[in-house]
């Protein structure tokens, strides 16, 4: 069970605060939706969750069975989903697929030929993803960060870039493969995107400038 607690956190650039003062609690077994408009500052949350920014204002803590893990530990619990994560374009599907297997295990051992069904791209696997479509990379980033072997899986806007066809898959790969995890999703209220979840924030709730005396960083 893995807990990341987010205590009176916010996060500032320049003079401008993306959110502030925000109490959360994200936990093993729940699915929370991160809702907000374009711009809003959805993907700097997630990214705070995910340890790879830190709050400039508040606390971020991540506990497992009462235990403390440091930020730059929790991050290899995560696997992660957003336009901001590249693919190497060089790389053909299978390369990529084996040079991502290196960084994080996935799901039951699963081959990578296997994996490639998954994604329903087996007519492409020597292909250089340079020349895939947005779909397709899309569908890729997808599976392989739900299929990793992670217990939190972070979900920035996942059906960008999908027809309803695919859109149908990642329902489909979500509902197969989420059970017992800590799963995040940041969207612009597609219904498509977040159905499944049971929690929600709405970073309109937490647009307020903290008072000076509280915007200090806490470690």
């Amino acid at each position: 069970m893995l807990d990341i607690i987010l205590e009176k956190a916010g996060k500032q650039y320049n003079e401008d605060w993306i959110f502030s003062n925000l109490d959360f609690t994200f936990s093993t077994g729940n699915a929370t939706v991160i809702l907000g408009s374009n711009g809003s500052g959805k993907s700097t949350l997630l990214q705070v969750i995910s340890s790879a920014i830190m709050p400039t204002q508040g606390n971020i803590r991540y506990e497992m069975k009462g235990n403390t893990i440091r930020p730059e530990h929790a991050f290899r619990l995560m696997s992660i989903a957003a336009p901001y994560i590249e693919l190497i374009e060089e790389f053909t599907l299978t390369e990529m697929i084996c040079f991502h297997r290196r960084l994080k295990p996935l799901v039951r051992n699963m081959s990578t030929s296997e994996l490639i069904k998954v994604c329903q791209l087996e007519n492409n696997a020597d292909k250089p993803l340079k020349y895939f479509s947005s779909g397709m990379k899309q569908r890729l980033k997808l599976a392989l960060a739900i299929m990793s072997d992670t217990q939190v899986l972070l979900l920035d806007e996942p059906v960008s870039n999908l027809d309803k066809a695919a859109i149908a898959w990642y329902n489909e790969l979500i509902a197969k493969n989420t059970n017992d995890r800590l799963v995040v999703v940041s969207s612009n209220s597609i219904e498509e995107e977040f159905g499944f979840c049971n929690r929600q924030v709405r970073l309109e709730d937490y647009k307020k400038a903290p008072l000076p005396e509280t915007a200090s960083l806490h470690y």
